[in-house]
């Protein structure tokens, strides 16, 4: 794939290191506002067509737009390389990570939780951590990728391949595990949402790269409009929360629930891809990206797809920005892990 001699990880950019950091702000910023101008967020909410909201369908693609901008499906051939880490991969995000996921939120909104929680909200919560579990990392994979020393090729292969999958099998495994748990799909407005926000960015990022052609240009133009990912995400909490800051501030516990089967899951999933690329004696440079992604979300889809599912005021648009504000903690810790148990792989 590449020479395997590991190479020193690319820095963190300050954005992604402190991004719970932002998150955090964000949501005291739309809180203070949510209080001080309710009429803004009334008129942001009512910006729909087709339950889309135009506002955050800006800022959505703001976000998700220079990411597909990286995604080069020119490098999915040399997959077969090194199959088994690829394989485990798409094991643990498509067959087991949407289903484990589904299964907390069940048990914790709907049993444990449930003295707590009015069920019509817990319904909600339940959604918003579905999508969460349905939608593996595209972006920030690379950082974490970059931390462990991993094989930078390979981990675009894994997020190429992912981003092909995920136009084919997200709609239908979100509809069922909804189903499953007694939530109604409208499904023209899932399939309108994956359209919009995985189809076309991932298209007009394919045309992007085509038009730009050098790898040079190509990572220039990244890196010029990558700002407008950290801008999309800060805005759309701030909004997200700023609509929210009622039921927040009357029930600020919410929060730490909805943490609770987030960050159990991360590190199960994390343990379990981890653990089968080490059994299966893959590297570890690409062994610790490949559980990276499984572990990781793709927070950005997520929120997208709750708010036009659900709507701006939901819960499972909370759920989904909850997902957002544990991601950085909980990834760096386990970059800590895959760093210091590097010695316990192969070193092909």
């Amino acid at each position: 794939m590449t020479d395997a001699t590991p190479t020193a990880p690319a820095p963190m950019g300050s954005f992604e290191r402190w991004l719970s950091l932002w998150v955090a702000l964000a949501i005291a910023a739309g809180l203070a506002l949510g209080a001080m101008a309710p009429e803004l967020f009334a008129a942001i909410a009512a910006a729909e067509v087709a339950s889309i909201n135009l506002v955050v369908a800006v800022l959505i693609w703001a976000m998700i737009y220079p990411m597909m901008v990286g995604v080069d499906f020119g490098a999915v051939s040399q997959v077969a390389k090194q199959p088994k880490g690829l394989l485990i991969t798409l094991a643990v995000n498509w067959l087991v990570k949407p289903f484990t996921m589904a299964a907390l939120a069940v048990l914790f909104f709907e049993v444990i939780f449930a003295p707590f929680i009015a069920p019509e909200d817990a319904a909600q919560y339940v959604a918003g951590l579905i999508l969460l579990g349905a939608a593996p990392c595209t972006a920030m994979v690379f950082v974490w990728s970059q931390l462990t020393r991993g094989d930078e090729t390979y981990t675009l292969v894994q997020v190429s391949v992912n981003d092909l999958i995920m136009i084919a099998a997200f709609a239908p495994i979100v509809a069922f595990l909804l189903g499953v748990t007694e939530i109604a799909v409208p499904w023209e407005t899932l399939l309108i949402a994956i359209v919009l926000y995985v189809v076309l960015p991932l298209a007009a990022g394919v045309a992007t790269r085509q038009v730009l052609a050098r790898r040079d240009r190509i990572d220039a133009f990244t890196a010029r409009v990558k700002p407008l990912s950290a801008i999309g995400l800060i805005a759309t909490v701030a909004i997200l929360f700023g609509l929210q800051g009622g039921v927040i501030l009357d029930r600020p516990l919410v929060i730490a629930l909805i943490a609770v089967p987030i960050l159990i899951q991360s590190y199960a999933i994390f343990a379990l891809a981890y653990g089968a690329a080490w059994a299966m004696k893959v590297p570890h440079r690409i062994a610790a990206p490949c559980a990276m992604i499984g572990t990781s979300n793709f927070f950005e889809l997520a929120v997208a797809v709750a708010i036009s599912l659900f709507g701006l005021n939901s819960g499972a648009a909370l759920a989904t920005v909850v997902g957002v504000l544990v991601e950085v903690p909980v990834m760096l810790s386990l970059v800590a892990i895959a760093n210091r148990t590097r010695g316990r792989f192969g070193a092909a």
